[in-house]
């Protein structure tokens, strides 16, 4: 069943073209994601889809049997409400199935209809679905006003909303912006389900990689479509750029063929050499084509770092009874990686405060070096002036920058972080959310720092930019600290965490944070194991004057088959969490093992259970 149908749109802003003629369609049980860069209209396109905005050409078709549900990047509320009466309202089909049975009951209306529409809804235990979902978004006052809520906390509810109405169709625009690890999760494990039909703006790869089966890219207007996840979409990508780049060469050596030609012909032509005369712009204009976009380089040359970097010596802080840090304490290294997570509001930005020394700890002490030179991106420091042109935001702090041997200029340096020349003077204001946040990571790199803190860095990027920003960081020889809710970004670039576990205490975990999930998930399955091992020993003392059924022959053959099996299990188990720690692997070769290895231990886990089951009366 198709659900929507998208027919040769065509969008402008200003002068600019950001696509022209696109079609797509999307069936139901399709999930569906869209990338491009910033700028090039994926939020123009869904405001066109929910009837926002008007296209230049082509239209929107939406099956008239279905329900669309949206999520924009500015929820629209009535902050006088409280949390309880904005989801209760009168367009939520929920609750109005609620009431319609309500009034049945009391002999108003068909009751048999309602029950059915009950049940189609699965509306009776709507309450408590609204509790576990708005739990799992850390909302639990109900009667707190809209108003009150800081923004991330309003987006969080409006996500809330629109999965507790289950519309036919969701259209989400960055769905993970303001989220906790824990909450992506679970919403990556909701939006898995095979009911579930949508069509997601996102920069999170492992959600493209783990929920989405078609992609679809816009890119200079044009849209190309991708069957598969993340993996194949850049396989495709690769082949089509590499098959754009023979054809631009063998275009060229045409060209230079037909400009030889023009050259020495007279002004009397035939005819034939006239048609030859007419296809020569075509070909020109094929031989000049942009293949691809260029390698882009961020290359700036790091201050140099001394012996001492900094020292944290039982750093404690706390809030009133809120207890942020205890006795936290690390000596940091040349060249270190760590990523910092945890949920929000247990003291990430606060450490990273007190690292920069903007914020002072309640007890131990902080041993600076004196070479450090901090690069500290955060969300405060997000207030470039409206009025100022892109370019003289660089050139506020330097017309040129040095890097490796030599200098480059402030304009050579904003082309290479994707601002073209024409954008350059564009003023700040004219800028997308993503591009502000490109701008002002780039004013932190051009200060040449040698000790990186990167706050949140990829809200709001693409998927382009996020690539180079990692390719520059892969090469970074400084310190490196990033508190992220991107945990393909993580995995990427870290090497060890900090881990907020709450009440003050942190975990430095070796590894990046795909292992540490994996080992959170062997330290709760060995737990279980233990439980159901203590179960069984007490079970054992209380009931041994009851009599002992046996095994049948089947269940015998069963015990015998499960030791193998668990032995066999635990033997592979082993092998592959030797591999990933072994430090070698490619980040490809890491997604494959740690997915083998979550497998292994969820059929370890099952055929643990069943072997103690039958042990009891073997």
């Amino acid at each position: 069943m198709n659900y929507i149908s998208v027919n040769n749109l065509s969008k402008y802003y200003g002068d600019k073209l950001l696509f022209e003629n696109i079609t797509f369609f999307i069936d139901k049980g399709q999930k569906v994601a869209l990338i491009a860069k910033n700028g090039s209209g994926k939020s123009s396109l869904i405001k066109i889809m929910q009837g926002l905005e008007p296209p230049e050409t082509g239209d929107v078709k939406i099956h008239k049997d279905i329900r669309v549900g949206f999520l924009s990047q500015e929820p629209n509320f009535d902050l006088e409400k409280t949390v309880y009466q904005t989801i209760m309202h009168a367009d939520n089909p929920v609750l109005k199935a609620s009431l319609d049975y309500e009034k049945a009951l009391d002999g108003e209306g068909d009751l048999q209809a309602a029950m059915d529409k009950m049940d189609e809804l699965e509306a009776w235990d709507y309450e408590q679905q609204m509790k576990l979902i708005l739990s799992k978004f850390l909302i639990h006052d109900f009667n707190q006003r809209v108003g009150s809520m800081s923004g991330g906390q309003q987006k969080r509810l409006s996500l809330a909303i629109l999965l507790l109405q289950q519309p036919d169709l969701f259209v989400l625009d960055e769905p993970t912006n303001h989220l906790d690890m824990d909450m992506i999760e679970w919403l990556e494990e909701y939006l898995s389900k095979n009911n579930i039909t949508l069509l997601m703006i996102t920069h999170d790869r492992y959600f493209l990689e783990n929920i989405c089966n078609e992609i679809l890219e816009l890119d200079n207007g044009i849209l190309y479509k991708h069957k598969g996840n993340y993996s194949k979409y850049l396989e495709n990508k690769e082949l089509r750029e590499e098959n754009e780049r023979v054809n631009v060469e063998r275009a060229q050596n045409t060209f230079r063929k037909e400009l030889e030609w023009m050259r020495r012909q007279p002004k009397a032509r035939t005819t034939k050499a006239q048609s030859r005369v007419d296809n020569f712009e075509n070909v020109k204009a094929a031989a000049t084509a942009k293949a691809q976009d260029k390698a882009v380089e961020i290359e700036v040359k790091m201050a140099r770092l001394g012996g001492k970097i900094l020292e944290l010596h039982n750093i404690s802080k706390a809030y009133s009874e809120n207890v942020l840090l205890n006795k936290f304490s690390h000596k940091f290294q040349r060249g270190e990686r760590v990523g910092i997570v945890g949920r929000n509001g247990c003291g990430k930005s606060t450490l990273l405060n007190i690292i920069m020394g903007d914020l002072h700890q309640d007890a131990g002490n902080r041993v600076l070096g004196e070479t450090v030179v901090f690069g500290y991106y955060n969300q405060k420091g997000l207030q470039l002036k409206q009025d100022k042109k892109v370019i003289d935001v660089i050139k506020d702090i330097a017309e040129f920058l040095p890097v490796g041997k030599g200098t480059i200029s402030a304009s050579q340096l904003l082309e290479r972080f994707l601002f073209i020349p024409s954008q350059q003077y564009n003023f700040v204001s004219t800028l997308s959310g993503g591009e502000r946040r490109r701008l002002y990571l780039l004013t932190i790199l051009m200060k040449n720092p040698n000790f990186l803190i990167l706050d949140e860095p990829t809200n709001d990027l693409d998927i382009l930019t996020l690539q180079v920003l990692e390719d520059f960081l892969m090469d970074f020889k400084g310190c490196l600290v990033i508190v992220s809710h991107d945990r393909y970004f993580l995995d990427k670039l870290t090497d060890h965490l900090f881990v907020f576990e709450g009440n003050g205490k942190v975990r430095d975990f070796l590894g990046n944070y795909n292992e540490y999930r994996l080992q959170l998930k062997e330290e709760a399955r060995q737990q279980k194991s233990d439980e159901r091992a203590a179960s069984s020993e007490n079970k054992s003392i209380t009931i041994d004057a009851a009599p002992k059924r046996k095994l049948s022959y089947k269940e015998q053959e069963e015990f015998k088959k499960l030791e193998i099996d668990i032995e066999k299990l635990s033997k592979e188990k082993n092998d592959l969490a030797d591999k990933l720690s072994s430090g070698s692997l490619e980040h490809q070769q890491i997604q494959t093992i740690s997915s083998m290895l979550e497998k292994i231990i969820g059929s370890l886990d099952e055929k643990e259970l069943r072997w103690l089951e039958l042990s009891e009366f073997a």
